[in-house]
C-alpha cells in the first residue's frame, strides 16, 4: 500500500496542452508552484482551469507537455500514486460514516493501522476546529463544517500537494468570507503546496500567494494578487480582475493625459511590461482611485445612481458619455447632482488597447 507522502513539494507544469474532440482546452501552459506555496487558478467557465486541475491530479493525460513533482516526471502516474490530497467542489463525503470515519477513510486505504488512523483523524479534525464533533454524522453538520471535514480528510494523509476544486462555492456569502480566512490559516499551518481552482477572484485574492489567470486555455498573467490588480499585463486581465473602467489615455512616459467631458487630468502611470510607452493606451480607472467633488478641478459629470455599500457609497457618474463608478466615504451626493471626478490615488495602470 502507498504510504503518506510527508513534506510539501514543488510542482511544475511544463508546456502542457489538452484537447477534446479537436478543441483546445489548455494551450501550452507552463507554471511553477514552489514548495509550500498557495496558487490559485482563476478564470471564467471554459477557461481551462478545471481541466488543468484534473491533469495535475492524474484524471486527465496531457496531449503534450509534462507535469513534474520536485523535478520527477509524474505525467503518466495514476492518481492514487501521486500522494496528493483533493477537496472536491461537492466535498464527496460518505453520509453513512461518522465525521471521524470520513476523515480516516483515506488512511485505511493506505494500510494505516486502526488505532493510528483514528488518532490522526481526530488530530486533523482538531486542526480544523471540529474535534468535538468527531462522532457525529456528516448530515448533522452545516455546509461550512462539511467543508472543513473535507479539508481534514484531504490533509490527514499528509499530502505533498493539495488540490482544491472551487472549495468555497457552496457556502453562503457570510460564511464564505469567514472560511476564506480559515482556509488560508489551515493551509499555512500545514505548510502544504496548494493549487486551487476558483472563478471567484475575491476567493483567490484572499487565500493565494499567487494567482494565475486563464482565458480560453491560455495563461494571461500570473503573479501576486497586487500585481494582477495594480499592474495588469493586458486589456483582458484589466477587464477581468477587479472593477474598473478603461478609457483612452495619451501616454507621455512618466504620466498620461486623460481627457473626459472636455477636461483633462495628468496622472502618474504604471505598466506591466516595463516602461515602454503605449501608442494606443487605455487607463484603468478603479472605483476606489476616484473622488467626487462639487467644484474645482476634475472631469465634469452627473450622478446617475447611488448605492449604499457599508463604509462607502458607490456612485455611478456619467462623464461625457463614459459611466464611471466612484467609491467614497461621503454620502452627500444624490442622483442628478453635477459633480467633478478627480483621480486621487496614483499611479494608474495603463494597458494596450
Amino acid at each position: 500500500m502507498a504510504q503518506d507522502s510527508g513534506a510539501a513539494a514543488s510542482l511544475t507544469l511544463d508546456h502542457i496542452t489538452r484537447r477534446f474532440a479537436g478543441q483546445v482546452a489548455v494551450q501550452d501552459l507552463s507554471l511553477e508552484i514552489h514548495a509550500g506555496e498557495l496558487l490559485a487558478l482563476v478564470g471564467a467557465s471554459g477557461s481551462g482551469k478545471t481541466t488543468t486541475l484534473r491533469m495535475v491530479a492524474g484524471y486527465e493525460l496531457p496531449d503534450a507537455g509534462a507535469i513534474r513533482l520536485d523535478g520527477r516526471d509524474i505525467t503518466k502516474l495514476p492518481p492514487e500514486k501521486r500522494g496528493f490530497g483533493m477537496v472536491f467542489q461537492h466535498y464527496a463525503l460518505f453520509p453513512h460514516l461518522s465525521v471521524q470515519d470520513n476523515v480516516a477513510f483515506g488512511l485505511e486505504a493506505r494500510g494505516i493501522a486502526s488505532t493510528e488512523r483514528r488518532a490522526r483523524a481526530l488530530q486533523a479534525l482538531e486542526n480544523v476546529g471540529l474535534g468535538e464533533k468527531a462522532s457525529r454524522q456528516v448530515q448533522a453538520l452545516s455546509g461550512g463544517e462539511q467543508q472543513r471535514v473535507a479539508m481534514a480528510r484531504a490533509m490527514v494523509i499528509r499530502p505533498r500537494v493539495l488540490l482544491l476544486d472551487e472549495p468555497l462555492s457552496n457556502l453562503d456569502p457570510t460564511l464564505r468570507e469567514e472560511m476564506r480566512s480559515e482556509l488560508r490559516a489551515t493551509l499555512r499551518r500545514a505548510a502544504v503546496t496548494a493549487l486551487f481552482v476558483t472563478h471567484d477572484q475575491e476567493d483567490a485574492f484572499a487565500i493565494a500567494d499567487r494567482v494565475a489567470l486563464l482565458q480560453h486555455g491560455a495563461l494571461l498573467q500570473h503573479g501576486t494578487p497586487e500585481q494582477l490588480y495594480d499592474r495588469p499585463a493586458s486589456r483582458a486581465v484589466a477587464e477581468f480582475i477587479g472593477r474598473g473602467v478603461l478609457v483612452p489615455a495619451d501616454d507621455r512616459g512618466t504620466h498620461a493625459r486623460i481627457t473626459l467631458g472636455g477636461a483633462t487630468q495628468d496622472v502618474a502611470v504604471t505598466r506591466s511590461g516595463g516602461e515602454m510607452m503605449l501608442p494606443n493606451a487605455l487607463a484603468v480607472l478603479r472605483p476606489e482611485a476616484l473622488h467626487l467633488k462639487t467644484d474645482g478641478a476634475g472631469w465634469p459629470g452627473q450622478i446617475t445612481a447611488r448605492r449604499f455599500a457599508g463604509a462607502v457609497m458607490a456612485y455611478t457618474v456619467d462623464v461625457g458619455g463614459v459611466s464611471l463608478e466612484v467609491l467614497t466615504p461621503s454620502r452627500g451626493g444624490t442622483v442628478n447632482d453635477n459633480v467633478r471626478v478627480l483621480v486621487h490615488r496614483e499611479p494608474v495602470a495603463l494597458v494596450s488597447a
